[in-house]
């Protein structure tokens, strides 16, 4: 958290934000990239974004000297979490952190901290019968894609392969803004909708509706 809001371009309008999963932490954060891709710790060289926000951070012992933190994070990481923690530079400066008690569960269940949105009007368009215990129906387009992301975020064409899809339909694109209305699902880059690496991962909302579904079927 105190890096965020050290590193942190405060003139971007994107969001801040830290992601609990299991088996790992992510943050992502807006920045003023000086390079894209990984960072590698051996060659990467510090850049201090924000120097008088980290002064007071140092001041009140929530942050080391420049440049420790990468040195720190790829020692205890590796260490105690099982891998290397990955540094992404970018529009959006991302941080994925192992998480020691899950080290090699892959699976993607996560717990976003952000102002939750209300569900929209449209959102009962194509889903069946509204809601029985806090739960909705789904169409069998949308319990497809659901179970598609179990085992990990997955691209667009990934899941219209799993559908049986050659292309983009109405009813895959309806779909999707429906789960992400209800907050089953959620975008891996929720600032480009449309980037071409984007990818759907499942919410803790959308494991608690598949468990509703496998109680169910043993009633």
């Amino acid at each position: 958290a105190s890096n965020l809001l050290i590193h942190r371009e405060y003139a971007s309008g994107s969001t801040s934000r830290l992601i609990i999963e299991y088996g790992r932490v992510v943050t992502d954060n807006p920045s003023r990239p000086h390079g894209f891709g990984p960072l590698d710790p051996e060659t990467s060289v510090p850049f201090q974004k924000n120097p008088v926000i980290g002064s007071f951070f140092r001041q009140i012992d929530r942050a080391d000297e420049l440049g420790s933190g990468m040195r720190n994070m790829m020692f205890y990481g590796k260490k105690y979490g099982g891998e290397d923690p990955q540094l992404i530079e970018g529009d959006i400066f991302r941080m994925i952190i192992s998480i020691p008690e899950f080290a090699g569960d892959k699976t993607s269940i996560s717990l976003i901290i952000t102002t939750k949105q209300p569900i929209g009007q449209g959102v009962h368009d194509g889903v069946h019968d509204g809601v029985h215990d806090g739960v909705y129906d789904l169409t069998v387009t949308q319990q497809a894609i659901l179970s598609a992301c179990q085992k990990g975020p997955r691209t667009t064409p990934e899941l219209l392969e799993k559908l049986g899809y050659k292309t983009r339909t109405r009813n895959y694109e309806s779909s999707i803004r429906q789960l992400l209305d209800l907050e089953y699902i959620a975008m891996t880059i929720p600032d480009k909708p449309r980037s071409k690496n984007q990818k759907y991962r499942l919410t803790l909302d959308g494991v608690k509706y598949l468990k509703e579904q496998d109680r169910k079927k043993l009633e």
